[in-house]
């Protein structure tokens, strides 16, 4: 087990950082090699819009893991940071009961309402067919996936960094192989796709279980929390809100961009979103990724007391993480048709998706940082800030630009598209400069 108190921390960061960037990133090709594979159909142009338009709700659900898992897991940290293993068993205990109500509630809610709640989202009658066929059947594997993605934190917390990479990894290996043999051998289309992510959630759900039962040295499920205290749910939430809202409201990000390309462009300009949020997801998830490898050593040593440790991390983090994104965002800039080509091979999508790449993502230059500075919040319990950035970036400035743009601009398409830079910019300045204060007033 890693000694998150003791050991150096370059070594450190890279150890847990580098497992949970390719969890990450494994972690995302659940989705994306659905996309490649269903964008290379015989319909695919239309078939990739249809399931795009299930993303607001697959963001939803996720969101969700996030609540207790990236909330749970820094009160985790926290309490073995304090030598308490019993307290921070409680806490693992009541998220894990948290994502198996959560995941009933939600797969019986979306059954229910799905179809309507999809024509809300940018759904035509053309690709209505294919988003439900989609939806249908990944609903079911709802409860696999919060326990799989929400319980993976705290093994990661633990310092069992190379298990929390193996949890995904073995998912996204079983998805990638079973695509291809649903989608095209047996003939099933989008259906297929979306039996292949279920049984592989289904997998990593059932490898998460397995761990906290039978590993020796790790934290376990304990039957005796197995009914939570209000007040240890409520602790788990008030972290784990500002990761959720962050999420959640990218599914309303998501809905907006949807209906309002749909009413200026159609459908093949929701197929070109589809595509955007994928290569934002590729560039992103790997921040993420660093930022989960951050957290177990920031929440660990401030609950010691170890203030110069939490600020080598932070320190090293940021570095590292703006340099990443640079060099990425640059090479999508300058080379937006060669990655537009992964998920399409229709020369109008094609076109089209890479005239918007280097507006989409001049933001995400700086918009990176914010990510970074965000997760440093939570990790040091400070939920309220991290809320506060998330809810400016969407709910206050993207959301409502997405809608008053369009009418500033000849190009409709736009001034859509021109709204995602301006909000980036706006709240990761904000972010930082927020961060910069925190830092010089409670890290010194």
């Amino acid at each position: 087990m890693t000694k998150l108190g003791t050991d150096k921390i370059g070594s450190l960061l890279l150890k847990l950082a580098i497992p949970a960037i390719i969890a990450q990133v494994v972690n995302l090709l659940y989705n994306i090699i659905d996309r490649i594979y269903i964008g290379r159909m015989a319909d695919g142009e239309v078939a990739i819009a249809g399931v795009g338009v299930t993303f607001p709700i697959i963001i939803l659900i996720g969101a969700f893991s996030l609540l207790f898992g990236m909330g749970g897991a820094p009160r985790c940290s926290m309490r073995l940071g304090a030598k308490d293993r019993e307290g921070a068993e409680e806490v693992m205990t009541a998220s894990f009961m948290m994502l198996v109500v959560v995941s009933i509630f939600i797969t019986t809610l979306f059954s229910i309402f799905s179809e309507p709640l999809l024509f809300l989202f940018g759904a035509s009658e053309v690709t209505i067919s294919y988003a439900t066929d989609y939806l249908s059947i990944y609903l079911w594997g709802t409860i696999f996936s919060l326990i799989a993605i929400g319980m993976n934190p705290f093994i990661n917390t633990q310092g069992f960094a190379r298990t929390s990479m193996t949890t995904i990894l073995i998912g996204a290996i079983i998805n990638l192989v079973l695509d291809p043999i649903f989608i095209f051998t047996l003939d099933m289309g989008v259906k297929g796709a979306a039996y292949a992510t279920v049984i592989s959630q289904a997998v990593s759900a059932i490898w998460v279980i397995l761990f906290f039962r039978f590993k020796r040295d790790a934290l376990k499920l304990r039957s005796r929390f197995m009914l939570p205290k209000w007040s240890v749910v409520w602790s788990i939430i008030s972290l784990g809100i500002a990761p959720f809202t962050m999420q959640s409201t990218e599914s309303l990000v998501l809905i907006s961009l949807n209906t309002q390309l749909l009413k200026y462009g159609g459908d093949l300009a929701v197929g070109t979103m589809t595509i955007l949020t994928s290569l934002l997801q590729t560039a992103t998830m790997p921040l993420q990724g660093l930022s989960q490898g951050l957290q177990p050593i920031v929440s660990y040593n401030f609950g010691a007391g170890d203030l110069k440790r939490v600020r080598q991390c932070i320190k090293l983090a940021l570095l590292s993480g703006g340099s990443y994104i640079f060099l990425l965002c640059t090479m999508l800039i300058v080379f937006p048709r060669s990655f537009v080509k992964i998920f399409t091979t229709d020369s109008q999508l094609i076109e089209m998706t890479a005239s918007f790449i280097p507006i989409y993502f001049l933001g995400v230059y700086i918009f990176g940082l914010q990510i970074i500075c965000q997760q440093v919040f939570v990790s040091l319990g400070q939920a309220k800030i991290s809320l506060f950035i998330a809810i400016l970036r969407k709910i206050v400035l993207l959301v409502p630009l997405i809608y008053i743009l369009p009418n500033f601009f000849e190009d409709k398409q736009f001034g859509v598209i021109i709204a995602e830079p301006i909000s980036d910019i706006t709240s990761a300045i904000t972010a930082i400069t927020i961060f910069i204060y925190f830092y010089k007033r409670r890290l010194h």
